[in-house]
Order: C-alpha cells, then sequence, then structure tokens
C-alpha cells in the first residue's frame, strides 16, 4: 500500500511541476508577445510623427490665401485695402466717484475703410462727442482697470460710435492716450 500511495504522490508531484513548467513556459511566451507589441505600437507611433513632420515642414506652407476661418466673408490677407485713420479731439471727463474726484484724458483714433467714410462721418462729430462723453462719465475708476476694462471700453465705445454715424461703419477704435488721475 505504500508504494501505491508513494507513486501517486510521486505522480501528483511530477505533474505539478508539468503544469508549473507549462506556465513558465506560458510566461515567456507572454512576454515576447508583449514585447511585440510594445514595439509595433511605438513604430506606429514614430511613423505618425514623422508624418506629422513631413507635413509641417514641407507640405503646411502654401500659397494659395488663406481665408480667416471666424469670418469666411472678409477678403484674404493680401486683397485687403489699406485703412485709414481719423483723430478725435482729446477728451477729459470726470469718472462717477464718491469723495475724491478722479479725471479720465483720452485720445482716441477712429479706424474706417477708406477716406470718402471720413467725409461721412465728419458731420456727426458733435454726436459722437456726446455719446462718448456720457458713457466716460457714468464710469468708475475700478471699470479701467486691466487690460479687460479697456477692451471692454474700446467694444463699448465702437457699438456707440457704429450706433452714433449709421449708415457709415467705423472698424475699429484705437486708443492713443488714457491717463486716470
Amino acid at each position: 500500500m505504500r508504494q501505491k500511495w508513494g507513486f501517486g504522490m510521486a505522480d501528483e508531484t511530477a505533474a505539478a511541476d508539468d503544469a508549473i513548467g507549462d506556465d513558465a513556459g506560458e510566461g515567456a511566451k507572454g512576454g515576447k508577445k508583449k514585447l511585440i507589441l510594445f514595439g509595433v505600437i511605438g513604430l506606429v507611433l514614430l511613423l505618425a510623427a514623422g508624418g506629422g513632420a513631413y507635413y509641417f515642414f514641407f507640405m503646411g506652407s502654401s500659397t494659395i490665401p488663406q481665408r480667416d476661418p471666424m469670418n469666411p466673408s472678409a477678403p484674404a490677407p493680401q486683397e485687403q485695402r489699406p485703412v485709414v485713420f481719423y483723430d478725435l479731439p482729446e477728451m477729459t471727463v470726470n469718472l462717477a466717484t464718491e469723495g475724491r474726484t478722479t479725471y479720465l484724458k483720452v485720445r482716441i483714433a477712429l479706424e474706417v475703410e477708406n477716406r470718402a467714410m471720413i467725409d461721412q462721418i465728419s458731420p456727426f462729430l458733435p454726436r459722437i462727442l456726446d455719446a462718448f462723453q456720457i458713457y466716460l462719465r457714468e464710469l468708475r475708476p475700478a471699470d479701467l482697470e486691466g487690460s479687460a476694462g479697456l477692451f471692454r471700453l474700446k467694444e463699448e465705445l465702437l457699438r456707440r460710435i457704429n450706433l452714433s454715424v449709421y449708415p457709415a461703419r467705423v472698424e475699429g477704435v484705437l486708443f492713443k492716450e488714457i491717463l486716470v488721475q
């Protein structure tokens, strides 16, 4: 009986050793598969980066004029005409403050499409200055702080001037000088 049990144990031990050996063999095969997979992924990424670099350096520069994607109706860059600037008189206004009086001194230039537009705008100069004065007097010094404050001021002045000179159109308001004192 002992031999029976002994051989049985030996058979089980041998079977367990074979199983462990098979798992180790599969582990080695699985490691090779992973290595090959990572190699293939690396190669694909390398080819994609090379293709992107080739496109960027050799294909990216085109001689076809590009249009502005934000404004497709705008002319291509070489089709743009030179702009004309019109200086408004210097304005000094007191700002809406409590206590100490604060003044704003501003010099503004208007950007227009051509000289004919200046002839259309000139008769409306008193209306433009009035609209600017009324708006500027309602501002507080905190409204003019930082680039965001100046951007909002510029956009509001452009909106007001285009309402004043309609059907003529002003393309932009440019600050030549801003002084808060």
